[in-house]
């Protein structure tokens, strides 16, 4: 049971000498090597965090075992590595790390969790690594376009939808009726997902390892949640995902004080956290249908067909805790990591990382806890393309002047994407922790006017805050402070390639060359790199190349431009502050 529901409201060192010793366990010659990370993180732990469900609803389990890629192969056939997901033996039914089966026997619906865009597998010297917690290796966006495709395919091919239907129904001779209502489920499903991806999905691919998250779930949420029954569409609320990022690392996650690359999150205990991540269910297939119910504490019904799993929640984000940061597991040169170790704790006027990066006490959240480490906001040149999804305006629907009192202002007839997104988290959780009802509409109003917070929830004041939107005129070629993206503690940092937060730039060593010299173009993909510490130059898992910009065009979504820290370091210094960096 989530903490919640019981009240209490509470998101190494390895030389060449002791390689050996203390090399990770390997659990068999075909599975991959868990990287050492902690000892709170046991098989038991990550066999939870793979399979706990979170309320994502893709579709029936059923249909999708019953759907054929167009070569006629199951759609889930290789667990769906094709993609980079990672094959979890645990799961009978074919399903990756991260994917979900949730109901009952007969009737589940598969789903996602956080393990299925966090958990990273990468290959050095013939061996797999695997790094709970790590960025994924994944291309979300070939898998959505193929789920089309492969549905598209049974609904315009009567003799493939018979092959369909007689495996969802689990019958050789299906009755028509049956069919006939299998068919109109299907195609109503299909009408929504196909909105949602030929409107939402940008032509330029987002690539391996990325993702326009803001942006999918503005456009789940407010494209297929908010219309009218019974599709619920909004169809002209769903716009170009185009600003991808690369997927964070969730080790240290729950005790940053701020998340969300642009930081417009507070963060640091379980309601806070609980926000991050029902806002996170919400774009990956969670259902949200609210719907306008006077006699509700805040005049809506939050709840209403609403898929997220609030114990789960509770439960990732207890699992997520125990994950620690990946111990780098190939031998160290600790003379050189000592003196890189000086450099790291430099002035970063001078090329060093701890005062925008080092582990300080961050913000006090409710009952005296105290965020471990502070996430410094900060314009430091880099993309700025996701700041332009901030501005995205939408119909608000069925929540036009909804209002969290005190806290979000009553919803516009059009408004910001993201206010609608703070209204539906904010909604949810007070409603299904403050469950007050009103016996007539005029003491609902009353109630709503006196409304506020308990003091266990005062925290939620700060989960959405809307950074300062830059000026349209600003020139992105000179620096200001207007486009702060978060600076995460560099606690394995080493199993986070790409870097910069679009994962605009392959390695570490890359990253320490200045702007203007850093690669225009790298694969990308899980073959790793221990000597400049990232991605390796050749890859073979994806025929994929990222394209990148420089500061030319620094709203490209794609620019490898800013964080021009340490870069006039000298190579022998350069080569130094790697080495320590493989130590945090």
């Amino acid at each position: 049971m989530s903490i919640f529901r019981t009240g209490l409201l509470s998101g190494a060192v390895l030389s060449a000498a002791t390689f050996i010793a203390s090399a990770p366990i390997r659990a068999a010659d075909s599975d991959p090597i868990f990287v050492e990370q902690g000892s709170d993180w046991k098989p038991t732990t990550r066999a939870n965090f793979y399979t706990q469900d979170q309320g994502s609803r893709i579709m029936p389990l059923s249909w999708l075992e019953a759907l054929k890629q167009s070569d006629g192969a199951p759609f889930l056939a290789d667990s769906l590595s094709r993609y980079g997901y990672l094959r979890n033996p645990a799961n009978s039914n074919g399903l990756p790390v991260g994917f979900t089966a949730s109901g009952p026997q007969g009737n589940q619906f598969a789903g996602m969790t956080c393990a299925a865009c966090h958990t990273r597998q990468i290959f050095a010297d013939g061996k797999e690594y695997r790094i709970d917690g790590g960025p994924a290796i994944v291309d979300f966006q070939t898998f959505l376009v193929d789920l089309r495709a492969a549905v598209r395919g049974i609904l315009h091919d009567d003799t493939a939808f018979q092959t369909f239907a007689r495996a969802v129904l689990g019958v050789p001779a299906p009755k028509p009726g049956d069919v006939a209502a299998l068919r109109e489920n299907v195609q109503a499903w299909f009408n929504r997902y196909d909105t949602l991806i030929t409107k939402g999905l940008p032509e330029a691919p987002w690539g391996i390892g990325r993702l326009d998250a803001v942006g999918m779930i503005f456009n789940r949420l407010t494209g297929l949640d908010l219309g009218k029954p019974p599709s619920y569409l909004i169809a002209d609320n769903i716009k170009r995902a185009d600003a991808p990022v690369r997927y964070p690392f969730l080790w240290n996650a729950p005790k940053q004080d701020k998340t969300q690359w642009p930081g417009f999150a507070d963060n640091g205990n379980d309601l806070l956290g609980l926000s991050r991540n029902l806002g996170e269910v919400y774009g990956v297939f969670g259902v949200f249908e609210p719907k306008k119910e006077w006699w509700h504490l805040l005049g809506y019904n939050y709840l209403n067909n609403n898929s997220a799993n609030f114990d789960g929640l509770g439960t990732l984000e207890g699992l997520v805790k125990q994950i620690g940061a990946p111990k780098w597991p190939w031998p160290i040169d600790e003379a050189l990591a000592e003196k890189g170790k000086a450099i790291y704790n430099w002035p970063t006027a001078k090329g060093g990382c701890s005062e925008c990066h080092g582990v300080r006490p961050g913000e006090v959240r409710f009952f005296d806890v105290q965020t471990w480490a502070t996430t410094p906001l900060q314009d430091v040149g880099t993309d700025t393309r996701e700041y332009d999804v901030l501005t995205w305006q939408v119909q608000t629907g069925v929540l036009q002047g909804a209002k969290i009192p005190f806290i979000t202002d009553p919803l516009k007839e059009t408004d910001l994407a993201f206010n609608v997104l703070a209204t539906s988290v904010l909604g949810s959780i007070i409603q299904s922790y403050v469950p007050i009802a009103a016996t007539s509409q005029e003491t609902q109003a009353q109630k709503l006017d006196q409304f506020q917070l308990p003091p266990s929830m005062q925290d939620l004041k700060g989960a959405f805050h809307l950074p300062a939107l830059p000026s349209p005129s600003v020139n992105l070629n000179v620096k200001t402070t207007q486009y702060v993206y978060e600076a995460r503690v560099l606690e394995g940092i080493w199993a986070a390639a790409p870097y910069l937060h679009n994962g605009s730039v392959p390695t570490l060593n890359e990253l320490l060359k200045p702007s203007s010299k850093r690669v225009s173009a790298f694969k990308v993909g899980p073959a790793y790199d221990t000597v400049n510490v990232g991605l390796a130059a050749d890859q073979t898992k994806f025929d994929y190349t990222l394209n990148t910009t420089d500061c030319n065009d620094r709203n490209s979504g794609n620019s490898h431009c800013g964080h021009d820290f340490g870069t006039q370091l000298p190579d022998e210094e350069k080569k130094a502050l790697l080495e320590y960096l493989k130590k945090l």
